[in-house]
């Protein structure tokens, strides 16, 4: 009884080991919608039952049921907290080990990131941390830790065949739910767990980003989503699976270009769970896209980059996946907080210095507290092979505004 009081307050609560606010118990989530029936990019704005979205509150219940959905269609279910983590820190000069160990019913991993801290005294609060799945892909300023985060093994990543393979496996068994990308994100959960209870490290908490390239920002995306204490989440060349909308990258497919789409991407990894084959014929059903995956993010800031020069990245796909998502950040008036850079020229996950400025703006901005910035960056070269965008065929929403 004092459990629902708290909720229909929406007061703050402590669940499985993470601050957030907690939805109204008027909130339902339901795994499933019977009977979901829309071509066009799902309204974000819509609760399940239909009703509108009219403010910042009701943004937490909608993001809420985006979360349930997407778990239960397309990525598997996100365990909470385990049963018990401990820790070791060791630093030499300006290198740090973050051993952790984690138990849940009987069994037991244990992980090491690295870290690699900037020289000299750290800020009062802590270094700012920059999370790289497998290694790091873009400039990060000095004044910035980075941890190289092996996500990998976590969760494997090679075929078909890495399904239930990893740590997270071991610990939750190969048959869980999860996808990789899920385990990922569990993992770096677990991470930002042992940092909160780890003042030597100096990592301040309260200011990490989360990044990868390809698959792996893919993965950076979906952390984004569903971890709400990381600050800032940088997906670079992500495409169909990351920034990009299933819908989209179909309508792509259709009209000639050779892209990466639904059908395909659950018969080449484990990035998505076993059940998202059931839906990736008929995407009408779906009753979210990754515009609504990205929009979970908000009103915490992202920015998303990609390569036209890629046409298996579903270019079109990205470009239109983030402007609907962006309609989200416009909503909470923090369209600033929202980025897209889009341009060709380089190779894949290579960074072209052209991009240096708007992202060092979202550092500058979000993880090392110049205020002052401006972090106003749409933009694509708009290099769809022959594919036209019109936006008022996939977007048939007006934009509230939530107060």
């Amino acid at each position: 009884m004092q459990l629902l009081k708290l909720l229909s307050l929406g007061v703050t609560l402590t669940l499985l080991g993470v601050a957030q606010s907690a939805p109204s118990a008027l909130c339902p989530t339901p795994a499933f919608i019977p009977n979901f029936n829309v071509s066009k990019l799902p309204n974000p704005f819509l609760f399940d039952d239909g009703r509108p979205v009219k403010t910042a509150a009701d943004w937490d219940c909608r993001r809420a049921q985006i979360s349930t959905l997407i778990q239960n269609y397309e990525s598997g279910i996100l365990p909470g907290r385990p049963q018990s983590i401990s820790s070791h820190f060791n630093r030499t000069n300006t290198t740090g080990t973050l051993s952790i160990t984690v138990h849940n019913e009987g069994s037991s991993i244990t992980f090491a990131p690295t870290i690699a801290f900037p020289s000299g005294n750290p800020p009062r609060d802590g270094w700012p941390l920059v999370v790289a799945y497998d290694g790091l892909s873009i400039p990060v300023p000095s004044n910035i830790a980075v941890m190289t985060y092996a996500n990998s093994d976590m969760a494997q990543q090679n075929d078909l065949t890495s399904r239930g393979v990893g740590l997270f496996y071991d610990l939750f068994g190969k048959n869980a739910s999860a996808s990789a990308m899920v385990a990922w994100t569990w993992g770096l959960s677990r991470i930002i767990d042992v940092l909160e209870e780890t003042p030597q490290a100096h990592i301040n908490t309260k200011k990490i980003a989360v990044t990868g390239c390809s698959r792996n920002g893919k993965g950076a995306l979906m952390a984004g989503a569903f971890e709400p204490r990381i600050a800032l989440t940088i997906p670079q060349e992500s495409g169909s699976g990351g920034d990009a909308c299933w819908r989209l990258s179909k309508y792509e497919q259709d009209e000639g270009a050779v892209v990466q789409t639904a059908t395909e991407i659950v018969t080449e990894n484990v990035w998505f769970s076993v059940n998202f084959a059931n839906y990736v014929d008929d995407l009408s059903v779906l009753p979210f896209d990754h515009h609504t995956l990205a929009a979970m993010i908000a009103p915490r800031p992202m920015i998303s980059y990609e390569n036209t020069d890629y046409v298996w990245l579903s270019p079109l796909s990205s470009f239109g996946c983030m402007t609907a998502a962006h309609t989200v950040w416009e909503a909470l008036g923090v369209a600033d907080h929202h980025g897209f850079e889009q341009v060709g020229g380089h190779l894949h996950c290579a960074w072209p210095d052209s991009l240096s400025p708007t992202l060092n703006a979202f550092f500058d901005r979000f993880l090392l507290d110049q205020s002052h910035v401006n972090t106003t960056f749409f933009q694509s070269n708009m290099v769809f092979n022959n594919v036209t965008w019109d936006a008022s065929q996939w977007i048939d929403w007006t934009i509230p505004r939530l107060t």
